[in-house]
């Protein structure tokens, strides 16, 4: 079996290229051949369908290019996860529209309206409006962020409106502030409906726990609803494996703060032991059987 490892042209961190090695290494483990290939290495003219011989049978899809994705797609190309699952998790207000839709609770979220480059916002009577509906302090989430950087907390609303104006054009979320999980989550990874390894993130010092922003980290048993939860994100967003973020609602419970479709698991492996890379890598395989 054959397969491509599609990474970002343009990521070349350490943190990134540890996670393709484990990939790579775990697909080796299954006598996968994956070949790791850059987004811009697969360009391709639309309307001129590449010849199916010099197609992969999967590619393990760890980019956000969402038209690449489509167009591999369009040609046949089975991903790990697909373009559409991508999308949604990439987009937060989408995320946050999809759960919703599968009744998985989610913090009350308003979406802010839409603005364009130049523009900006003129009138900020959106902003009270969410502030009364959403209280304070409040969230405000880029809808395209990754390791909590574009995610604020505003105490009031002078506060806030700077948020907004540094934000600028583009879209964002107002959320709910839940106190009570406050610099701490779970991350519990799935992989094909299967709770794999789970861990608690805190911060005594920031309300987002993310390892990145110097958040610590330890194992942690997951409660069955907590996994319940977890599962049923996944199969709301038609992911075929996801971190998904929970958060510590009032008497503890659980809230999906946000779902990854490109986890980024060596903190996990560091953590647990648990190697998410060969999970992955075996889901393919029993999908592609």
């Amino acid at each position: 079996m054959n397969g491509w490892l599609i990474v970002n042209s343009f990521v070349d961190s350490s943190k990134f290229k540890e996670l393709y090695t484990l990939l790579l290494e775990a697909a080796g483990k299954q006598n996968i051949r994956l070949e790791l290939r850059k987004g811009y290495e697969l360009t391709n003219i639309v309307g001129h369908r590449c010849p199916e011989k010099d197609l992969p049978d999967f590619a393990l899809f760890w980019d956000k290019d969402i038209m690449l994705a489509k167009e591999l797609e369009e040609m046949g190309v089975r991903l790990f996860n697909s373009s559409r699952a991508i999308s949604a998790c990439d987009n937060k207000a989408e995320t946050y529209l999809q759960l919703s839709k599968a009744s998985i609770r989610i913090p009350k979220t308003i979406t802010a309206p839409k603005t364009f480059e130049g523009l900006g916002y003129t009138d900020f009577s959106f902003l009270k409006i969410a502030i009364q509906k959403l209280g304070l302090p409040i969230v405000i989430k880029e809808c395209f962020g990754s390791f909590g950087q574009q995610v604020y907390l505003a105490k009031n609303e002078a506060e806030a409106k700077a948020v907004i104006q540094k934000i600028g054009h583009k879209d964002f979320v107002f959320q709910e502030f839940i106190s009570s999980s406050y610099g701490k989550d779970v991350r519990i990874n799935v992989v094909g409906r299967q709770v794999i390894a789970s861990m608690l993130r805190y911060n005594d010092n920031d309300f987002r726990s993310n390892i990145s922003n110097g958040g610590s980290m330890r194992c942690y048993i997951a409660s069955e609803e907590q996994k319940a939860l977890a599962i049923a994100s996944v199969e709301a967003l038609k992911l075929d494996f996801a971190g998904v973020d929970i958060m510590f609602g009032p008497n503890e419970e659980p809230i999906v703060c946000e779902v990854n479709s490109n986890p980024h698991f060596k903190s996990t492996l560091d953590c647990t032991g648990v190697n998410l890379a060969d999970d992955i890598i075996k889901h393919i395989v029993k999908e592609l059987k």
